[in-house]
């Protein structure tokens, strides 16, 4: 089963907890903290293999869950970290947050890798807060929560040539003829309901790689018919093949199938439309084709013509060799730009405040912030130790300063998820 598109939730390994622990050990006095820190909790990683042809092992997988790093313990001994989980995926998948609508990674490359959610880092055990003035502290922190999203994978294949035309075109037929691709062919419709490829092989051996597209039918590019889940797979191909039945004998104007393709291809993307293209004026085996034929040339003087008949084998070379030759003259493009990349939108702000402050009522605040709440969540309130250390951190981050800025008071309440403190302008830190 050809599958190309899955939305599944990815959750990184949560880090091992760090540890409070003293040295207990004979004639050893005031042996000191020894509590040994979290391990990291495993990544979650995609990877690219080539053996694969479809996404269908991620399609019952809703959920994917990293492993749990151990957690530290006594004699200052850290937790393992949890092993990676590393998914396969096809060449050509390309991964998206659902969330951010931004791209995580396009994965082309055989044995290309990219970390899809990180696992949290290891909480600190109490012998990593030991300073002059403590000591011995009682406090260690839990690990942290490892990143949690909700990822849409999609499958662009990887070709050369992408052929496009209405069903029955003979695309299938075409592909059959010209590489060892064997598609499934018939007289109805809709006979292909996934992309085929196929390998044509030259003379000079080299070669080169065909994609058949499922047919494009009008209004394909906003969703009618299956046209527009496979127009995507055209995004990667250097050329563009509109394959046209010549003969009419369906009824059909190949006039009027041409206009729709070049209206559908361009709807659904610029840059697509942008591409080497060429009319391949298939089924000229029939008599009706050639007075179709000049009628096109009529309508369409500067357009390159290659006539086919996929029955009657003719023409064939003489495709191959032009399909050959526009894909040596055709130019590298980008199937994404850098800005559709989170890589490139979190480097663009990384500069920005890591929290936010709003004003719920008139003695009420809510702080959020990803740093601010992960701090939080790792934060094991035990002692007045950790309490305090908590507040430093908040003071550090300018929360305190932005806080008596917004006009907050003593005995304000300062919302932090699902937590709730008492704001002091007097507290000594």
């Amino acid at each position: 089963m050809f599958i190309d598109e899955v939305i599944l939730k990815v959750v990184g390994g949560k880090g091992g907890d760090g540890c409070s622990s003293f040295r207990h050990e004979k004639f050893v006095e005031m042996g000191g903290p020894d509590g040994g820190n979290g391990g990291k909790g495993g990544n979650i990683i995609f990877k690219a293999d080539e053996g694969l042809k479809t996404l269908i092992d991620l399609r019952y997988q809703k959920l994917i869950k990293g492993n749990k790093g151990t957690n530290g313990s006594g004699a200052l001994k850290t937790g393992a970290s949890g092993e990676d989980i590393i998914i396969k995926v096809p060449v050509g998948t390309t991964v998206k947050d659902t969330e951010t609508n931004l791209l995580v990674c396009d994965l082309i490359k055989d044995g290309e890798e990219k970390i899809v959610a990180l696992g949290g880092k290891g909480g600190k055990g109490n012998a990593a807060f030991k300073t002059n003035k403590n000591k011995a502290p009682t406090t260690s922190e839990y690990g942290a929560p490892g990143e949690e999203r909700t990822l849409k994978c999609e499958l662009k294949l990887l070709a050369d040539v992408g052929l496009v035309g209405f069903p029955s075109a003979g695309k299938s037929s075409l592909i059959s003829v010209i590489s060892a691709s064997k598609p499934k062919i018939a007289d109805y419709h809709f006979t292909t309901l996934t992309p085929n490829l196929g390998v044509v092989k030259m003379e000079q051996n080299d070669s080169y790689v065909v994609a058949d597209l499922p047919g494009i039918i009008e209004g394909a590019s906003s969703g009618v018919g299956l046209g527009d889940k496979f127009l995507r797979h055209a995004l990667r191909t250097k050329v563009i093949a509109y394959v046209l039945d010549m003969s009419g004998i369906e009824g059909r104007d190949p006039i009027d199938d041409y206009k729709v393709l070049l209206k559908e291809v361009a709807a659904y993307s610029e840059k697509l439309a942008s591409k080497k293209s060429i009319v391949i004026a298939n089924k000229m085996d029939i008599e009706s084709s050639n007075e179709n034929l000049e009628k096109f040339k009529k309508e369409f003087p500067s357009i390159e013509v290659i006539e086919t008949s996929a029955v009657a084998h003719q023409g064939l070379n003489n495709l191959k060799n032009k399909l050959r030759d526009l894909i040596s003259s055709a130019t590298e493009t980008k199937t994404h730009e850098d800005t559709e990349f989170e890589s490139f939108v979190l480097y663009e702000f990384k500069n920005e405040k890591p929290y936010k402050i709003t004003r719920e009522n008139e003695n009420t605040w809510i702080v959020s912030g990803e740093k601010l709440e992960l701090l939080l969540k790792m934060t094991r309130f035990n002692s007045d130790e950790a309490a305090l250390r908590f507040a430093r951190k908040l003071k550090s981050l300018g929360i305190d300063d932005e806080l008596k800025s917004l006009g907050a008071k003593d005995g304000d309440i300062v919302k932090i998820l699902d937590n709730e403190f008492e704001y002091s302008e007097r507290l000594n830190y």
